[in-house]
């Protein structure tokens, strides 16, 4: 079979799930995989379906704004609230499952939300690929009734770049991205200056050219993680002297640069 019969195929099956739930509240942080969820329940649902985000320390600016432009022009009901997960009994300590304390104290609201609206479902982007990496999320979605329509329709990360593209989504080639928490070793306090500190950090990247990257900390270090491809631009002196700079008037005393480069999940890797 083609790969487009397949994606058709797939699109198809997502479509009619959503018609099968009738109405949904999209848990929507204008990634790519939310992108492309909301956008195929509200073709398929229209004002049966709206985004409900977030807005949050671990969210930076850049992505909430870019949620809200989506919503606008595609005419989307979008509903905003303040969560404050530094406030989440257990979160600031960081543990192994700080992801699932995390997704659930998001889910929660966002159900309640929901039914404020008359809205019967919720559903997330999750895909298929999410099974294979450590995803502690994933027991707050099963234990609320959570719907993720991506993993329902056997859709792949790649296929939904390809969907999207073909949709003429702006997210079709948008970086992966994951919550700023996500940059905190385990066991290693979060807070708010440390946050603030990794967007900034980020933020700098990508304004100087760094599409898909990272910066984790670790105490007063940042470790950079760009793309292979990328590590010798980064090197080179100029550029290499300037983000130093910047970076240690954030609040970082030594900026380091992973030689492994990008890759999902880096924080994981101690994990037993």
């Amino acid at each position: 079979m083609s790969q487009d019969k397949i994606l058709m195929e797939k699109m198809e099956r997502l479509k009619q799930y959503f018609k099968e739930l009738g109405d949904v509240a999209v848990a929507f942080s204008g990634g790519v995989d939310s992108t492309f969820l909301l956008k195929a329940a509200y073709d398929t649902l229209g004002d049966h379906a709206i985004a409900v985000t977030a807005v949050s320390l671990s969210f930076p600016e850049r992505e909430l704004n870019e949620a809200k432009e989506f919503c606008k022009r595609e005419q989307i009901r979008q509903i905003m609230y303040e969560f404050k997960e530094l406030e989440l009994p257990g979160f600031r300590e960081n543990p192994k499952d700080r992801c699932y304390i995390c997704k659930k104290g998001i889910l929660t609201r966002i159900l309640q939300i929901a039914k404020e609206h008359g809205i019967s479902y919720v559903a997330e982007g999750s895909n298929l690929d999410d099974n294979q990496d450590y995803r502690p999320g994933h027991r707050a979605i099963a234990e609320l009734g959570i719907k993720s329509p991506l993993r329902e329709a056997q859709l792949t990360k790649e296929e939904i770049r390809l969907l999207s593209r073909e949709l003429g989504l702006p997210t079709w080639s948008k970086p992966s991205f994951a919550c700023l928490a996500t940059r905190i070793p385990y066991g290693e306090t979060i807070t708010e200056e440390k946050l603030t500190m990794v967007g900034q950090a980020e933020q700098l990247l990508l304004e100087e050219g760094f599409s898909q990257m990272r910066v984790r900390i670790h105490g007063e270090i940042a470790r950079i993680e760009v793309l292979p491809g990328d590590l010798e631009r980064l090197l080179q002196m100029e550029l290499r002297e300037k983000i130093t700079e910047k970076m240690k008037k954030m609040g970082f005393r030594y900026v380091t640069l992973d030689l492994e480069g990008y890759r999902t999940g880096s924080m994981n890797e101690g994990l037993k």
